[in-house]
């Protein structure tokens, strides 16, 4: 039976056994929680991500004008690296959705955290921390994206023994506070 708990933190302060980051399609880095991982993880997980984008199809990565960039993680799915200077084993790379009102989002959002656990139990992780997945610059709704998130984890078929939820500031702790119950 899967525990779920709660941590009114900074995720890349953590220790588990796999660290789930809020990553860019890039996975070479940005703003908020994938920056925070990127910069006290070290280079190693920058390298690591550098190899996996390597072997990526290409994607969706495209310049203003259109014209294809690059290759780059799809929107839903997970990968994992070494988790280098953080107090974990593994870093697992999900791409969140940016939320749209006017269009239903919700099943790559739920995607992230299945596919997130369908990673660690390849890995054979048994403690994973997440995030609040599409939350900062991607402006899902705090209490809608807390929803998806537990249930989705709840719903999940996994071998992994506790789900932390690392809730950066208390807005989102009491959302996520609210549907564990």
């Amino acid at each position: 039976m899967t525990t779920l708990t709660l941590v009114r933190g900074d995720i890349t302060g953590e220790s588990a056994d796999a660290i789930v980051n809020a990553a860019n399609s890039s996975l070479l880095g940005g703003g908020g929680v994938d920056g925070a991982i990127h910069r006290r993880g070290g280079p190693a997980i920058l390298e690591d991500c550098r190899k996996l984008r390597a072997s990526l199809p290409h994607s969706r990565l495209r310049s203003s004008g259109g014209t294809p960039i690059g290759k780059g993680l799809s929107t839903g799915r997970a990968v994992a690296t070494t988790a280098g200077n953080l107090h974990a084993r593994w870093v697992i790379h999900t791409v969140g959705p940016v939320f749209s009102p006017s269009e239903d989002r919700s099943g790559l959002l739920a995607s992230c955290y299945r596919e997130s656990l369908r990673v660690a139990d390849e890995l054979g992780a048994r403690t994973v921390a997440f995030p609040a997945i599409s939350t900062g610059v991607y402006r899902w709704p705090m209490r809608d994206a807390a929803r998806i998130a537990v249930a989705t984890v709840r719903a999940a078929e996994t071998d992994v023994e506790e789900i932390r939820f690392v809730l950066f500031d208390e807005d989102a702790y009491a959302a996520f506070a609210a549907e564990v119950g």
